[in-house]
């Protein structure tokens, strides 16, 4: 299997689309199969996640921050830290 070609597909898929980046952030593995549809091993998806996010940069980072502070926020009105 090919890691560079599924990061390059990942990475044109996933650009610019923040709900396919946030279906990543949480399930790589889904969001693998579900955009490509191949099955990827454990082993494997740690490589493509660190690809991806290398060539995303900032765009995935943002994605996971705006999640995390969603959550913080819902957190908040429930008193919780």
């Amino acid at each position: 299997m090919d890691i560079q070609k599924i990061i390059s597909d990942l990475v044109s898929k996933l650009t610019g689309n923040k709900d396919l980046i946030g279906k990543f952030t949480s399930n790589p593995a889904g969001a693998i199969k579900e955009l490509l549809g191949i099955d990827v091993d454990a082993g494997q998806i740690a490589e493509i996640v660190s690809g991806v996010t290398a060539k995303l940069g900032g765009e995935a980072g943002d994605a996971i921050k705006q999640g995390k502070s969603f959550l913080d926020k819902i957190k908040s009105l429930f008193g919780k830290k």
